[in-house]
């Protein structure tokens, strides 16, 4: 793969609410990265809390704990000249304001859809239906709180635009910012899944359609 030797690192950061898109959008996001040759690291919440957050909890503390690793990994990665794409669900704004200040390249992209819609349609495992039936306790969305952003760089509603909209929306957002020279999806056929999502996969280990 070609480098850029002159690429600018910066942090795309993703929050929305589970079952918002954030981890197919990110995903999408990649391989567009990838086909301009650009360096490029994806940060799942849910792979990163195999890894590097095994042990914790969903407590506030370990949830901030949880969100404070995810900006400082961002961070290496940014001030190294490569683009860090991170999608957890990071509830609190307190701590991404946080991670805003210290990584400084920041885009934050707020995934927007309700309780209602992700329930009633994303929802494969029944955890928003658990969560409302009380079996679940400390969900963000039910009954532990989401904080949307103020002042995002970009919200996409998701409820309103299929994926490759969403991911459009995003990419003229990167170019307007000047963190890509065009804005035109270049990825075409399958993708090899990044191994970095929890994505569906098919049995060639492609991204399955629809995430």
């Amino acid at each position: 793969m070609t480098h850029h030797p002159e690429q600018k690192g910066f942090t795309v950061w993703f929050t929305g609410l589970s079952g918002s898109g954030k981890s197919t959008l990110a995903e999408m996001l990649y391989h567009e990265l990838q086909a301009r040759n650009m360096r490029v690291e994806l940060l799942d919440g849910d792979i990163v809390r195999q890894n590097l957050s095994k042990g914790l909890g969903f407590s506030k503390e370990d949830r901030d704990t949880n969100i404070r690793r995810i900006g400082f990994v961002a961070n290496l990665l940014t001030r190294n000249g490569v683009i860090a794409l991170t999608c957890a669900i990071s509830p609190y704004r307190e701590v991404r304001d946080e991670c805003r200040a210290l990584i400084g390249e920041f885009v934050e992209v707020y995934t927007y859809a309700t309780v209602e819609e992700i329930a009633a349609h994303r929802d494969p495992k029944g955890l928003y239906r658990k969560a409302m039936a009380g079996e679940i306790k400390g969900f963000t969305g039910i009954d532990d709180p989401y904080e949307a952003p103020e002042s995002p760089e970009l919200v996409v509603d998701t409820m309103t635009q299929t994926p490759l909209e969403s991911l459009q929306t995003i990419l003229d957002r990167l170019r307007d910012l000047g963190y890509l020279e065009d804005s035109r999806m270049l990825a075409e056929g399958p993708k090899v899944h990044s191994g970095m999502t929890d994505l569906r996969l098919t049995e060639t280990g492609h991204v399955a359609e629809g995430g």
